[in-house]
């Protein structure tokens, strides 16, 4: 697993989507399915969304250049940002069409056949959130991260779409464009879920708790007095630290530098950073935290 690339995890997503998305649209409009014709509508924003993510991820590993001395591995971020818009605006869609034939009252019994589509989607997506999951935690991709929250909900969605077909077959007929209203809505949170978490990391928000347990750990390094200030970002899955630490004002340059270098190598090897800035002040006793 750890051998793979991101990229692949994005392939299989689009090659999933396409079949499942023909499928269910081409049963969906057979079978007069409000539902199945929604889920269907889903996995096509997954195929943008995934074309969005791959090409994100394409960008990402290109090297660092003059215009980009940090790299390019907020492509990554962007991608899933578009992806979001993408799939916000299917979502509405989906939503005002059910809302429609909730509002006419004009409703259609389905044929059982969107049942067992519906179902077998659902067994189908379940393996290949397992699969991206995986993938994504072994290569910390965010992009293929996003992705995989996105086919645990295509789980769920096609599981509201067997719920909601048997119940049309039941005699309950309105239940069917029901579930097309909710599957919209959560196509819509997912996409905001995702909207929120990519545009965080864009504007260099980072997770406290991690800035904590960094600056514990720093400051368990002999000749660190104080970490003054620490700051992190991501580029991608690259973790960026800006810190500021205090050291005895009568240490000579060389011994500082050791030091530093001693923060870099911590954050390097037990916290996976790929770069840490540090800059070095002497201790003062009135030295406060700028980080809190």
């Amino acid at each position: 697993m750890t051998k793979m690339k991101p990229e692949f995890g994005a392939w299989v997503s689009i090659g999933s989507y396409i079949v499942l998305s023909l499928g269910k649209l081409y049963i969906g409009y057979m079978s007069n399915s409000e539902a199945l014709k929604a889920d269907g509508w889903n996995n096509f924003t997954d195929i943008l969304a995934s074309i969005a993510i791959l090409i994100g991820l394409l960008i990402a590993k290109k090297p660092r250049d003059d215009n980009h001395p940090y790299g390019h591995s907020r492509a990554e971020h962007i991608s899933s940002l578009i992806a979001a818009f993408i799939m916000m605006s299917i979502g509405v869609d989906v939503l005002i069409n059910a809302g429609q034939t909730l509002k006419e009252g004009e409703y259609v019994k389905p044929d059982w056949i969107a049942v067992w589509t519906a179902g077998a989607s659902a067994v189908f997506m379940f393996f290949v959130y397992m699969f991206n999951n995986r993938l994504a935690i072994a290569t910390n991709s965010q992009a293929l991260a996003a992705a995989a929250k996105d086919h645990l909900s295509d789980v769920l969605v096609s599981v509201g779409t067997v719920v909601g077909v048997i119940g049309a077959q039941l005699h309950m007929l309105w239940l069917d464009p029901v579930t097309a209203f909710v599957i919209g809505f959560m196509i819509c949170k997912t996409a905001w879920d995702i909207f929120k978490e990519a545009s965080h990391t864009l504007t260099d928000g980072f997770d406290d708790e991690m800035l904590k347990q960094y600056k514990q750990e720093i400051e368990r390094i002999d000749g660190v007095k104080q970490v003054v200030d620490i700051k992190g970002r991501m580029y991608g899955n690259e973790i960026v630290i800006d810190v500021t630490i205090s050291v005895a004002p009568y240490l000579n340059v060389v011994t500082s530098h050791d030091i530093a270098d001693q923060v870099e190598r911590l954050l390097e090897k037990k916290y996976g950073v790929v770069r840490a800035h540090v800059h070095i002040e002497p201790y003062e006793q009135e030295n406060v935290f700028r980080g809190d």
